[in-house]
């Protein structure tokens, strides 16, 4: 399925505060979505995440948020996050909401695609809190991409938070704030049929991905080995 097409209706269903109640065909086409995501960051120099920050990741959270109903910024949204695991693969996408954001210029647009980077082991557990404010919880900048990949990034590769983003008005190591990410624990109890909770299915091996989610860790496990 599209990029394309999938955008549009996990959109509705999250507008619609259908997260809760969301069939597990439509949680699917979350994560199809959040891989289509990453994959077109990868594609294109300017967005492109160099290979200096992906070694460094121990997290990735890739998320989609879009305007619901009239207003300046983004209010709805989703997402996944991924950790590194101690055998260096990458664990299940795990789902998550994105409450809101305010990332870069907003004049026109009607989403906002974001790669976080997340580059030491404790920010990840900050989501089990239910609620994690990037910027606040975590300090967060614009990471540097693979057409600025020869400059001197150094100073800012160690921060918790490397954010990549769709929208315009950001330049590596800006500051960001970047909304709020929270546990969706109800979307991943019907997504992979357990009453595991996001601690449990991030670091464990309890659960076994189903055919659907591989393909995004197929793909972490390539770029980011």
């Amino acid at each position: 399925m599209k990029k394309a097409l999938l955008i549009p209706l996990v959109c509705l269903i999250a507008a619609t505060g259908a997260r809760a109640a969301a069939k597990r065909p439509d949680l699917v086409a979350r994560v199809e979505t959040c891989e289509a995501i990453i994959r077109d960051f990868m594609s294109d120099q300017s967005t492109a995440i160099p290979q200096s920050v992906l070694s460094r990741a121990h997290a990735i959270i890739i998320v989609n948020q879009f305007k619901v109903g009239i207003g300046i910024g983004f209010k709805g949204g989703y997402g996944v996050i991924m950790v590194k695991k101690g055998a260096g693969h990458w664990s299940l996408p795990v789902l998550v909401s994105a409450d809101e954001a305010s990332i870069g210029f907003q004049l026109g647009a009607k989403s906002v695609e974001t790669v976080y980077v997340i580059t030491d082991e404790n920010t990840p557990r900050l989501m089990f809190n239910k609620r994690f404010s990037v910027g606040v919880d975590a300090k967060a900048v614009a990471g540097p991409n693979a057409a600025q990949a020869q400059r001197d990034f150094q100073p800012i590769l160690g921060t918790p938070v490397l954010v990549y983003t769709t929208a315009s008005g950001l330049y590596a190591g800006a500051t960001v704030a970047g909304g709020f990410l929270s546990r969706d624990d109800d979307s991943n109890y019907v997504l992979y049929n357990t009453r595991y909770t996001m601690p449990e299915l991030l670091y464990s091996d309890w659960v076994q991905p189903p055919a659907e989610v591989q393909p995004l860790m197929n793909y972490l496990d390539q770029i980011a080995p």
